[in-house]
């Protein structure tokens, strides 16, 4: 004798609010982890100190503005460039967050059994990343922008190189995030790939200088000028100095011309083709 059983399910009635919402759905939760939020105190000690070592520069050039009424020691421009180490830890300890979890515990078919493609879930974990980099670097360069406009100096504000670094703040959280994004992507062990992401940074910055110095040392000094283009901190400034003719913040001049544009273009490109196909293989495990 055979007996059924009510055990609770019912259909769901409710609004569909379509593909749209699960991909924003998905952005936001992966910005929330990228801060700890929402997860244990230990998880928000890295991302919450980095962002302090990160505003201050912006309170030193306030209170420096303020007491010598001379614009602050780091210039819009060359903020993220001078900053570019913090910004390089703030990335490879939380780029990995974003996309390991799901590669070791192979919850990626439980998102693709939704109504969301691989090019969709890719865009939102890059979306998250490059969000949590542009505010790292856009955030300390709004609180020297408006201490500027409240302690009034002598001269116009320097508006136009604020909104210029803004913009270009966000050119390079893309073109950062892409890449950390594809590096960490390739093991599912969190700790590879920080050291990872890590080491590719640390032997861009390493190297550049020393192909430079060696390059312009040997009387090559037009091909030395291209080898900052290694670097993606100098890369997009030299894009910036292209665009707004700000000067270069690095030891030597960038390469004129609209190659150094073309080339961030194209790495982004090829960083995204890189995360679509790791993760089309993840999917048909």
């Amino acid at each position: 004798m055979s007996e059924i059983y009510d055990i609770g399910y019912r259909h769901y009635d409710g609004p569909r609010l379509g593909r749209g919402h699960t991909v924003r759905a998905l952005t936001v939760h992966s910005l929330r982890g990228i801060f700890g939020l929402g997860r244990t105190a230990r998880s928000k000690i890295m991302p919450f100190s980095l962002v302090t070592i990160m505003l201050l520069p912006a309170v030193v050039s306030i209170a420096m503005m303020a007491l010598v009424k001379q614009p602050g020691l780091i210039p819009y421009s060359g903020f993220a460039v001078i900053m570019q180490a913090v910004v390089a830890i703030f990335l490879a300890a939380q780029a990995p967050t974003v996309v390991a979890p799901d590669l070791r515990f192979r919850v990626l078919p439980l998102y693709l059994s939704r109504p969301v493609t691989i090019s969709e879930y890719v865009g939102a974990k890059v979306a998250a990343m490059t969000m949590a980099l542009f505010l790292l670097v856009a955030v300390p360069l709004t609180l020297i922008y408006v201490g500027e406009l409240l302690i009034d100096l002598p001269g116009p504000p320097g508006t136009g190189e604020f909104f210029g670094s803004v913009a270009m703040a966000l050119v390079l959280a893309l073109l950062l995030s892409t890449f950390g994004l594809a590096i960490s992507s390739l093991t599912p062990r969190r700790g590879l790939g920080v050291a990872s992401v890590m080491a590719a940074y640390l032997l861009s910055s390493a190297a550049v200088p020393v192909i430079y110095g060696t390059l312009e040392m040997s009387g090559y000094d037009s091909q030395a000028r291209w080898a900052w283009l290694a670097n993606p901190f100098w890369l997009v400034d030299a894009v910036q100095s292209s665009l707004f003719g700000t000067p270069s913040h690095a030891e030597g001049p960038y390469p004129g011309g609209p190659i150094p544009a073309v080339l961030v273009v194209a790495l982004i490109a090829a960083a995204m083709a890189v995360l679509a196909l790791r993760y089309r293989k993840a999917a048909s495990r």
